[in-house]
């Protein structure tokens, strides 16, 4: 569309881009195939603290793509950057049907 601004990208994956660039790296992950994912997530800001994959079920479709590893901070799902809320980041995932994109910092 001529004159059309382009789409931003959220504001807060842009935040952790820049914290990205404070020592960790951002790596981007592409699960299919549907639920369940077979990832369990721990923290989240209301209990102050990061929001981190704790667990990778051994056969899961996150054991599949060989790029998530327990220890890993949640800062994107499907290109929306999550504000550190265990239950938005729930929400997300319950929400993604036949794929799920996830960004990490590590």
């Amino acid at each position: 569309m001529e004159g059309a601004e382009p789409r931003a990208r959220p504001e807060r994956l842009a935040e952790a881009d820049a914290r990205a660039a404070d020592g960790g790296r951002l790596v981007e992950v592409q699960l299919s195939g549907g639920a369940p994912w077979g990832f369990t997530l721990k923290g989240g800001r209301e209990h102050g603290e990061p929001l981190v994959i704790t667990k990778i079920e051994e056969g899961s479709k996150a054991a599949a793509v060989d790029k998530l590893l327990a220890g890993d901070e949640i800062v994107g799902i499907n290109d929306i950057g999550l504000s550190g809320f265990r239950q938005e980041a729930i929400c997300l995932v319950k929400g993604s049907h036949k794929t799920l994109k996830l960004v990490v910092k590590r």
